[in-house]
């Protein structure tokens, strides 16, 4: 294991009724709230009614940010900021999922920066401070309620981009599994296949001796391959729900990194999906990961493979390790479909016109390469899409 600092500072308040803190905590920080949401879900189930009383009760004034898109935009970070100088907001509340929560960090950030919050994304400025943030949680796959990163999309350029500073970490999350329950079927599956590639991302490294981060990894995994159809089949199954959302957030707040080297590889290729396609992001990954795998695996990676399909998968160790590798793959492919994820581009309607520029782009938004499991080039992604057809 290589050395590490720990820090994973958000508070977490996990299960039923765990809304009744919102108020004292909100408290804490500020009087003049921002509330970020999405497509207005949370109007129908009545948790927008439900947290505007709490507000009220508490004599907390606020503003509102709705309509925030997934795969959330640099025009709604702008319009945010404006709100909150406009209105001497000093606390943001994002309710919802992963693109109102980065949309909100990226609030957050930009409130302190006097330029164009899009100079923050791609590293033109310097993040220094951020205004304090809250979450409910209401879908379980980006894990974006642990962690300080944010994925922000500028559609005038086709870009998709990671970026994060340690203020941008939300001091409180809500995790209410029952918040869930209405999360349709195709966006359940697809948050449990970000939840998985999250995993991978830190758990396919070249990193030696690392045991227990690559134990917790598998757990998750398991986790996901145990209860993902029973939450897409059951809904309200809460022991689903519980276990999937505590999952989204262990598989990225850090914890399955520490002591390892992990640069990540399908995520940046997805972006350029999403970027260019505006597909949701659990899809395309679906899509790239089997062919990921296939395209990496070699004499030098094979071992991790036959790990991840002995551990994972429950394989037959004693037998040739490429049929163990090859095994896996297919599992974890059949599983992505078991879910009713489509496993190529053409079933969501992507065809060979831009993969040229988004691996052009994806390398170029990396420093010349993407991930250090196997560093792929501009050919190697280019030839990971063309698999991925």
């Amino acid at each position: 294991m290589l050395n590490f600092h720990y820090s994973i500072p958000t508070e977490i308040f996990f299960g039923k009724n765990q809304i009744e803190v919102l108020g004292t905590e909100i408290k804490k920080y500020g009087s003049k709230v921002l509330l970020t949401y999405g497509g207005g879900s949370i109007k129908k189930t009545g948790l927008y009614d439900k947290i505007v009383q709490i507000l009220k009760d508490q004599n907390i004034e606020f503003r509102e940010l709705g309509g925030i898109d997934p795969n959330p935009r640099i025009d709604s970070v702008r319009e945010g900021i404006q709100i909150c100088k406009d209105s001497g907001i000093d606390f943001i509340l994002a309710v919802g999922g992963g693109s109102t929560i980065d949309c909100s960090k990226a609030i957050a950030a930009g409130y302190f920066y006097d330029g164009d919050p899009w100079d923050l994304v791609i590293g033109k400025a310097t993040i220094k401070k951020a205004l304090p943030l809250g979450t409910v949680l209401t879908i379980a796959a980006t894990g974006s309620e642990m962690d300080s990163a944010a994925v922000i999309t500028n559609p005038e350029t086709n870009q998709k981009l990671v970026f994060g500073h340690p203020a941008m970490a939300p001091e409180f999350s809500i995790l209410d599994p029952t918040y869930t329950f209405t999360v349709p079927a195709k966006q359940t599956a697809a948050g449990v296949v970000d939840i998985m590639s999250h995993t991978f991302e830190s758990y396919f490294t070249r990193t030696k001796g690392a045991y227990l981060p690559d134990r917790l990894a598998e757990a998750i995994l398991k986790t996901c391959i145990n209860y993902g159809q029973l939450a897409v089949t059951e809904p309200e199954n809460y022991e689903a729900r519980a276990n999937l959302m505590w999952a989204s957030s262990l598989a990225i707040n850090g914890l399955l990194g520490y002591g390892k080297d992990a640069i990540w590889s399908v995520h940046p290729i997805e972006h350029e999906l999403s970027a260019y396609y505006d597909i949701t992001h659990g899809i395309g990954l679906a899509i790239l990961t089997p062919p990921w795998m296939e395209y990496v695996l070699d004499d030098e990676r094979v071992d991790k493979f036959v790990e991840y399909g002995v551990n994972v998968w429950d394989i037959d160790q004693n037998q040739d390790k490429y049929a163990i590798a090859h095994e896996a793959i297919d599992k974890t492919k059949q599983y992505f479909a078991s879910l009713g994820m489509p496993l190529t581009l053409k079933e969501v309607g992507i065809g060979e016109d831009n993969l040229e520029k988004m691996a052009k782009a994806a390398v170029d938004h990396n420093n010349g390469t993407v991930g250090n499991f196997k560093p792929l080039s501009y050919e190697d992604v280019l030839n990971i899409y063309k698999k991925a057809l």
